[in-house]
């Protein structure tokens, strides 16, 4: 799994004028938690860039004050107004300890639907799943060969090993819609 690295300083001093400080010297305020303690820090904006601006898991590894912790983004804020990243929550890996993440989807294969004429459509990106860390994966598989066209995905189709997956298991993340070309076909033929 990608892991990023992140060189952090503590911090010390707390509230708004702190706070105000630390971004205007081109920093974001972030915070650890889930371990032994609370890690208060900042790091340069550009440092969480390669973590925050991409659709792929990846585990942060934040060196702070000589320790190192291993980390995966939680939440994050940003500005209303710039846009601009304003701080930032990290979950702390505990081995024995679960942890609920997003993982993205990958679709394998090709539809036999798609292979018919049909379109494919991906209803859902990620999803949510509570799993030990050392069981956490980049993506989660999804084959998607034996799919027809007007046939759905659902959650309860996808197969995890070591990971519960907390969506509602009806809810569709994958279908072959029939195009219009296949529905005036459909109708030509049926009204010979």
């Amino acid at each position: 799994m990608k892991t990023i690295t992140i060189d952090g300083q503590l911090r010390t001093e707390f509230g708004k004028k702190a706070t105000r400080q630390v971004r205007s010297q081109g920093n974001v305020p972030a915070v650890i938690y889930g371990g032994a303690k609370e890690v208060n820090f900042s790091a340069p904006a550009a440092a969480f860039k390669p973590l925050v601006y991409t659709p792929n898991f990846q585990i942060a590894e934040v060196k702070v004050g000589g320790d190192t912790y291993r980390c995966i983004l939680k939440d994050l804020q940003f500005d209303k107004v710039t846009d601009e990243l304003i701080h930032l929550d990290l979950l702390e890996l505990v081995e024995d300890k679960k942890v609920i993440a997003a993982i993205p989807l990958k679709f394998t294969g090709t539809a036999k639907g798609v292979r018919a004429g049909g379109r494919f459509v991906s209803k859902i990106k990620s999803v949510k799943v509570k799993a030990l860390p050392k069981h956490l994966t980049e993506v989660i598989e999804v084959p998607i060969d034996n799919l027809d066209i007007n046939e759905n995905i659902r959650i309860e189709d996808i197969k995890t090993q070591e990971m519960d997956i907390l969506n509602s298991p009806r809810i569709p993340v994958a279908s072959v819609e029939m195009t219009r070309q296949l529905k005036q076909e459909e109708a030509a033929a049926g009204k010979k």
